[in-house]
Formats: structure tokens, C-alpha cells, sequence
């Protein structure tokens, strides 16, 4: 049974309480690489970043707001959102500029986005992907570009209600999807955009947003 109200995780760190998961209603489980999410960005995320032009650029559900920094220093304007106090707190210290605020509420620039961001598996934010892609629609400029982050070919796209568990301590229920880059065009299509081009980068999938 999906709980009524959804509250959002803390921002998983790496540390002595052990290694995150998310866990579903039906106990199956799987890791989540909180160590990557607090470091830096790679050479690899660094080279996708790169499609994003001059932007401005907002990520999406930025947690420690690693990419903002990483955009920052490239010297690309950027902004991070995130519904998590703690993940705000930790980007704000890491030196991102960043708002608590959730991606369905009202934000700056509405419409003129040079790129938008959806990366570790941020497209399952709200459980609907669909959704937040066509929230995002209204967010992107003419010109712009969403880059989300989906699985591998063959893996399934699901919805699934999740909690996350770290040192036997589990966060409330939420809503949680998982994109396929074998679904992807399919969906686009759906919120009026298309794919303009799928990159894979260290074994990760990333696929590009236009309007349609």
C-alpha cells in the first residue's frame, strides 16, 4: 500500500553508518553510490557538462550541487534545486548556488533555460517521469537542451514506490521511476520533445532533449 504523504529523503552521505540503498515495497533492494554523489564531478561528467554550452543551467534534484560547481568553474552560469534540507545545506558549503525548492514550484527563468539536468537517475523524481519532463518543458529556452541520465539498453522502465535505508534507518516512503534509454524517445515524445542524441560516458547513458 503507497503511503498518502511522500516525504523527501535526506541526501545519502558516505561515512561510518555503511552504504545507502533504495528499498522498495516488495524488499527488493539496490545500491546507491553516495560515494560519487559527494565527490567531485569526473572527467566524465565533465565531458557531458560540456553539451550544455554557455548555458544558464539548472540541475535538477542538485544534492551536494557537485555539477553546479563543476559548471561554475568552467565558468557557465548555473543553478541547483533540491526539496532536501541537508542536500541544500551540504551545496551551499561545497560553494553551489542553490535553492530549496521543488521543481514543480515557481522558479527563476522560466522558459529561458539554456539546459536543464536530470543526472543519477534524477528523472524518477516524483515517480512520473512524464510529468517532470513536461514540467521541464516549460522551463527550457527555444534553444535549449535537457540532458537526463537513463539506464542501459535492456534494463525496464518502471515506477516504484521506495524508502532509503542506510545503518538499518529508513527514510518515509516515495514515489521513484527508472527511465530506460530503450524508452526514452518514446517518452519525449509523449511531452512534446524528441531526442537528439544518446552519449554514453564511463559505462553511463545521457540522452538530449529539444524540443520537439
Amino acid at each position: 500500500m503507497t503511503p498518502a504523504t511522500v516525504t523527501a529523503p535526506a541526501t545519502p552521505a558516505p561515512g561510518a553508518l555503511g552504504e545507502a540503498v533504495f528499498v522498495d515495497l516488495d524488499g527488493r533492494r539496490w545500491p546507491i553510490d553516495s560515494e560519487r554523489w559527494h565527490a567531485p564531478a569526473t572527467i566524465e561528467e565533465r565531458a557531458v557538462l560540456a553539451r550544455c554550452g554557455a548555458g544558464p543551467v539548472l540541475d535538477v534534484g542538485c544534492g551536494p550541487g557537485r555539477l553546479v560547481v563543476a559548471l561554475a568553474e568552467a565558468g557557465v552560469p548555473s543553478l541547483g534545486v533540491d526539496v532536501a534540507p541537508s542536500a541544500i545545506a551540504l551545496a551551499r558549503s561545497n560553494g553551489a548556488t542553490v535553492l530549496q525548492r521543488s521543481i514543480f514550484d515557481e522558479l527563476p527563468g522560466e522558459g529561458r533555460w539554456g539546459a536543464l539536468l536530470l543526472f543519477d537517475g534524477n528523472v524518477g523524481i516524483g515517480g512520473d517521469p512524464a510529468r517532470l519532463l513536461r514540467r521541464l518543458g516549460t522551463l527550457l529556452g527555444a534553444d535549449g537542451v535537457v540532458i537526463v541520465e537513463v539506464e542501459g539498453p535492456g534494463v525496464a522502465t518502471l515506477r516504484r514506490t521506495v524508502c532509503l535505508e542506510r545503518g538499518g534507518v529508513r527514510s518515509p516512503w516515495f514515489p521513484w521511476a527508472v527511465v530506460s534509454v530503450d524508452d526514452i524517445q518514446e517518452l519525449a515524445v509523449s511531452v512534446e520533445l524528441r531526442v537528439r542524441d544518446v552519449v554514453v560516458e564511463a559505462g553511463r547513458w545521457f540522452a538530449e532533449l529539444v524540443h520537439a
